[in-house]
């Protein structure tokens, strides 16, 4: 069992590819969202040839401390505990201890669909809204309610209106209030993520998030009556606000047609660190901030670009991942942050250096 104590600034694991460094981040990242950032799976996050996993941290905020442990056992599940007492809903942790993490692996953001984008905006805003997530369970649920619905009156051959009717209200009532949620939370984020992507890129090109939603133009009502007969032939909703989708845009065309790698990795760590300065303004301290990789996929102008932000105590608690001991710390070193470096061989400490 590996055991750490890091200290309030900068941590830094260092070691060979496939030592262990990015499950220690992920590790944190369970404990503050009650699950992996990588793999949504829980059971694929177990050991081979172990039946279970255990990770335990201590959490000070406002000189409190928490200890949150989360279990996971082939056939039993999961269990998350804080101060050993256990969650019945793991949605009543979430935005307990806010984490913003930035990795290789968020290239998804731009190269994936748009379920990918949607849970990007509901993770950001779960964080400082704790009302919004189980808005979002009541939605899904009543979702799929409709959708299961709608499969029984096609596999028996009739149709209740009225039935349908009291799922749509629902859909409508949680489904208005999740759309205005997101509406506001990219309205107040687009000017913050202009301001990250011009300071990391120094770059003349004008980038923008587009919130893409059929609610933008017509009430949930109409849409739900507009496409009934669609509904009916699918067995699915086809209108509502789990198709909503954000637009990731440079120079007003797809940066995932039109940009350069370079500029990507930019817009990406510009739309990361504005999420970090939105969620810590909106709480009134700072979120962890996890650093996967990012020294290893950087040039040297963004990598400096990114520490002077740590520099200037605008990040508070900072965890970095990188292959090359040196890099770490003559980066650091020469922006005068306190650190703590790790090296990683198998998810084991082989040496530590304050």
């Amino acid at each position: 069992m590996s055991q750490f104590n890091f200290i309030e600034r900068v941590n830094c694991f260092v070691g060979d590819n496939g030592a262990g460094k990015t499950n220690i981040l992920d590790a944190i990242h369970y404990l503050s969202q009650t699950k992996s950032y990588f793999n949504h799976i829980d059971s694929q996050n177990i050991k081979f040839n172990e039946d279970y996993f255990m990770i335990k941290g201590i959490f000070n905020k406002d000189d409190q401390e928490s200890e949150i442990q989360c279990n996971l056992s082939e056939g039993k599940g999961k269990t998350v505990k804080n101060n050993q007492k256990i969650y019945k809903r793991f949605s009543e942790h979430i935005g307990q201890f806010p984490i913003v993490i930035i990795s290789p692996t968020d290239t998804n953001l731009i190269l994936e669909g748009s379920e990918v984008r949607r849970k990007y905006l509901d993770s950001s805003i779960a964080q400082y809204n704790k009302p919004y997530l189980e808005l979002l369970i009541r939605y899904n649920k009543t979702l799929k309610q409709r959708n299961t619905l709608l499969k029984q009156f096609s596999d028996n051959n009739y149709f209740d209106e009225i039935n349908l009717s009291v799922y749509d209200e629902q859909l409508i009532k949680h489904g208005n209030e999740i759309f205005n949620q997101r509406k506001k939370f990219l309205n107040e984020l687009i000017p913050v993520f202009n301001k990250y992507y011009s300071h990391l890129s120094q770059a003349k090109e004008q980038v923008d998030l587009v919130f893409k939603s059929q609610l933008l133009d017509k009430n949930y009502k109409e849409l739900l009556k507009e496409s009934l007969i669609k509904d009916r032939m699918t067995n699915y909703t086809q209108c509502g606000i789990h198709k909503d989708d954000i637009i990731f845009e440079m120079n007003n065309r797809a940066i995932k047609k039109t940009g350069s790698q370079g500029q990507q990795k930019s817009f990406l760590i510009a739309l990361k660190l504005a999420q970090y300065e939105f969620i810590k303004n909106y709480l009134g301290y700072n979120p962890i901030l996890l650093l996967d990789d990012i020294f290893d996929k950087l040039d040297d102008n963004r990598v400096l670009k990114l520490i002077e932000f740590v520099n200037r105590n605008e990040l508070g608690q900072v965890f970095i991942t990188d292959t090359h001991k040196q890099r770490s710390e003559s980066i650091l070193n020469k922006a005068s942050i306190p650190y703590s470096i790790f090296e990683i061989n198998n998810g084991e400490i082989v040496n530590e250096k304050e």
